[in-house]
C-alpha cells in the first residue's frame, strides 16, 4: 500500500481525508493529544484495518471520536447526568467518559466490552473533518502496539509507511500525551488513565469525588503495564545517579544540573509540567536514534500535576 502524505493546509486534502476514510480505509489524523489512526468507527471491517496496522489485540479497546454532542446517544446508554456536565466543561477537550455502550455499537470497537470510551477532539482539523462527514471515528494513537504515541505526522510516517492509506499533516500536537479517561459507569467515579485534564478539575466540576486508583483491572487504551515504549531500554533514575560515571552510553533526560562524560548524552528538559508533557515523546524518539545503550530520564517530581507524566514515563520503563 502508498500512503498519502496529506496536508492539513488544503481544504483538498482534508476533503481527500474525509473519503479515504468514508470508503474504510485509515488516515492518520491529528488531535491535540496525539496523532490517531482513525477509521470509520460503524464500519466494522474499517476497524479491523486498525488492530492489524497496529498489531494491537483485538480485544483491546478502541476510543470513538465524535463532532456533535448529539452523537453521544448514538454509541451509549445510560448516560448519566454527569456526562453532559463534563462534556459542556472540557469538550472539545482531552477527556474521553467510558460509558455503557449502546446495544447496536460496533463490538469490533469496544473489544467485545460492553462499555465505550467516547471523546470530542479539539483540534480544528480533526473537528472540521467529524462535523463536515457527519460520521463518528475510532482512533487509537496512530502507532505500532506498546510503541511510542506519535505526536508529529513524521513520527506516523516513519512507523507506519505502507501500512495506511493516508497520513494528514497538521504540525505538532498541542498537549503531546493521550487524554484522560474516567469511568463514569460506576460510583464514585474514577480516572483510568491520567491525561491532560485533571482528577482534580474533573472533581471541581462534578463537585464530587472522582478517585485515582493506583491500580485496576478496567480494559481501557494505554492500560498494558509495558507502553510508550522506545527501542532503547528506558530507565528512570535520581538526580544523583545522573551524576554518576556508567560504563554503558546513555541519552540523559534530565532537568536538573548534571555532571557529564563521554558516556553521557544530555538531553534538557522543561521544568514546566505542560511543556514536558509536550515534549516527552518526541524527545523519547529523538533519544531513540542515539544508538545509545539506554535511555536514562530524571524521575520528575512526585507531584498530582505530574501523575500524567509518571504514568506515561512507568509504562516506558516496564519490559514486562
Amino acid at each position: 500500500m502508498k500512503t498519502q502524505h496529506l496536508s492539513a493546509q488544503n481544504s483538498l486534502d482534508i476533503e481527500q481525508a474525509q473519503k479515504i476514510l468514508t470508503s474504510g480505509e485509515l488516515v492518520a489524523i491529528p488531535t491535540e493529544t496525539v496523532y490517531g489512526l482513525a477509521a470509520d468507527a460503524s464500519n466494522p471491517d474499517a476497524v479491523k484495518k486498525i488492530f492489524a496496522a497496529k498489531g494491537r489485540p483485538a480485544d483491546h479497546p478502541l476510543i470513538v471520536h465524535i463532532g456533535r454532542l448529539e452523537q453521544l446517544s448514538d454509541w451509549a446508554r445510560d448516560i448519566p447526568q454527569q456526562a453532559y456536565t463534563i462534556a459542556k466543561a472540557f469538550w472539545p477537550g482531552p477527556v474521553t467518559l467510558l460509558l455503557n455502550k449502546a446495544d447496536d455499537a460496533n463490538t469490533v470497537v469496544t473489544g467485545g466490552l460492553g462499555t465505550i470510551g467516547i471523546r470530542m477532539p479539539a483540534h480544528p482539523v480533526f473537528s472540521t473533518l467529524l462535523e463536515a462527514s457527519g460520521m463518528a471515528v475510532a482512533a487509537p494513537s496512530a502507532n505500532p502496539y506498546k510503541k511510542l504515541s506519535p505526536t508529529s505526522a513524521v513520527h506516523v510516517i516513519n512507523s507506519l509507511e505502507g501500512k495506511i492509506a493516508a497520513v494528514l499533516d497538521g504540525g505538532d500536537c498541542h498537549h503531546g500525551l493521550e487524554s484522560t479517561i474516567i469511568d463514569l459507569t460506576q460510583t464514585p467515579f474514577r480516572v483510568l488513565r491520567s491525561g491532560p485534564i485533571s482528577a482534580k478539575q474533573l472533581a471541581d466540576v462534578l463537585g464530587e469525588e472522582v478517585l485515582t486508583p493506583t491500580s485496576h483491572s478496567a480494559a481501557v487504551p494505554g492500560n498494558v503495564t509495558s507502553h510508550y515504549q522506545p527501542n532503547t531500554r528506558v530507565r528512570l533514575v535520581s538526580a544523583d545517579e545522573l551524576s554518576s560515571k556508567p560504563e554503558l552510553k546513555v541519552a540523559c533526560l534530565h532537568y536538573s544540573a548534571i555532571e557529564t562524560n563521554d558516556n553521557i548524552v544530555s538531553i534538557k528538559m522543561p521544568k514546566d509540567v505542560a511543556q514536558y508533557a509536550h515534549d516527552l515523546y518526541r524527545t523519547l524518539n529523538d533519544a531513540d536514534k542515539l544508538g545509545c545503550d539506554e535511555i536514562w530520564v530524571e524521575r520528575p517530581p512526585l507531584t498530582e500535576d505530574w501523575v500524567a507524566v509518571h504514568d506515561r514515563l512507568n509504562r516506558a520503563q516496564s519490559k514486562l
